[in-house]
């Protein structure tokens, strides 16, 4: 099973939507304003908000005053929705989804494995809404894991000069003083889009 990997389409897609949601209420948001407040590259972004569209999360208003806007209600749409939109199912053996999968022999048990960490995925994904993200309330189930310890923590060991920083949102220099400061864990300043 490959780990779970967001995709930068699926990335945006998210951030396009959380920006939508912040404008509910005052009419229709254009792609290009879109595009600046998060950075995304404006022809990408009109290719996901087409699958948006298409999939009913966002609709699109024509005309001088036009732009697009949710389609349904923030509080409906969750994270996972939306990945499902843009990347497909949330977690797959190869190109199978784990309930899909028969193994044998000793292997047998490693189908439970795999249901089980998707919906360890699902726990999260389809629990947080858009609405929570861009009102920045998140539910019990996302505070709780991050109150783990090793939360904010790699588990593979990185060599500090190979590590990613720079263009990854809210990651701070290995080593710098912020950083170590926190335990680990970045400072909440950190957590703003890239520029």
């Amino acid at each position: 099973m490959s780990r779970m990997r967001v995709s930068v389409k699926a990335d945006y897609a998210l951030r396009a939507v959380v920006e939508l949601a912040a404008a509910q209420g005052q009419g229709s948001t254009a792609a290009e304003t879109i595009s600046e407040l998060q950075n995304i590259p404006l022809k990408f972004l009109h290719n996901i908000l087409a699958d948006l569209k298409q999939a009913g999360i966002v609709s699109s208003q024509r005309g001088a005053g036009g732009g697009f806007v949710l389609a349904r209600d923030p509080g409906e749409i969750t994270l996972g929705d939306i990945l499902r939109v843009v990347d497909g199912p949330l977690a797959r053996v190869g190109d199978y989804r784990p309930d899909q999968l028969a193994y044998s022999g000793h292997t047998s048990a490693l189908r439970e494995v795999w249901v089980a960490v998707r919906a360890g995925i699902r726990d999260v994904l389809d629990e947080v809404t858009v609405a929570q993200v861009a009102g920045g309330d998140l539910p019990d189930v996302v505070r709780q894991r991050l109150l783990r310890p090793d939360a904010w923590l790699p588990r593979v060991k990185l060599d500090p000069a190979q590590s990613p920083c720079a263009g990854v949102p809210g990651r701070g220099l290995r080593g710098s003083p912020e950083l170590d400061a926190g335990g680990g864990r970045p400072p909440q300043r950190t957590w703003a889009a890239p520029v």
